[in-house]
């Protein structure tokens, strides 16, 4: 799993409240068992018409979201069923951190796996982001999980908490495996006692 330290990135506002798994990465899609190759299938339903064209006015088709890194949603985000696909479409696009109100508790637990950073900022806090993002025309903004702070295109400062154990297992790109393996010796002194 890759580390996140800390990137500096384009952002993309989705003022989208309850966006669950299926919005996220439709049922259809999920055939793949693997991680790659779900991105193109990312918010479908919104990305394209029933034809399959692209909708101009929805964010990723523009320019400034084609290659966004940090999603700024609204509350809820990643409600509904426990799909570990979503964030596998939501990395595979290329997405490194969504930043929201709230977050459906399974899919905050698949993110941790999968190195996705979520971070948690009050209503008010997340709309004044959004706004700001495309006030300043969608400029980089960066996301400082060591100092835990997003800096803006503007100069401004937002800090944020998240869990130590998470922002451990992010900081190192630990992945569960990796996490066991940590514990090889422990391990192997337990069978040998066995």
């Amino acid at each position: 799993m890759q580390e996140f330290i800390r990137i500096r990135a384009g952002a993309v506002p989705l003022p989208l409240a309850n966006v669950d798994t299926d919005m996220i990465i439709p049922a259809q899609y999920m055939k793949a068992l693997t991680r790659s190759g779900l991105g193109k299938h990312l918010f479908q339903e919104l990305r394209f018409d029933r034809n399959g064209a692209e909708r101009d006015d929805f964010i990723l088709n523009q320019p400034q979201g084609r290659k966004a890194q940090i999603i700024v949603a609204d509350r809820n985000f990643g409600c509904g069923s426990s799909r570990e696909h979503a964030v596998w479409a939501l990395t595979d696009f290329g997405f490194r951190c969504v930043i929201a109100p709230s977050f459906g508790d399974i899919f905050a637990g698949n993110a941790r796996k999968n190195g996705l950073l979520l971070i948690r900022l009050p209503d008010e806090a997340c709309t004044r982001l959004r706004e700001e993002i495309a006030l300043a025309q969608y400029a980089p903004i960066e996301v400082d999980l060591a100092a835990q702070q997003i800096r803006l295109a503007s100069g401004e400062t937002i800090a944020f908490d998240i869990d130590p154990d998470d922002r451990r297992i992010l900081m190192e790109g630990l992945d569960d495996i990796e996490r066991s393996l940590r514990h090889a010796d422990a391990i192997a002194r337990f069978e040998a006692a066995i």
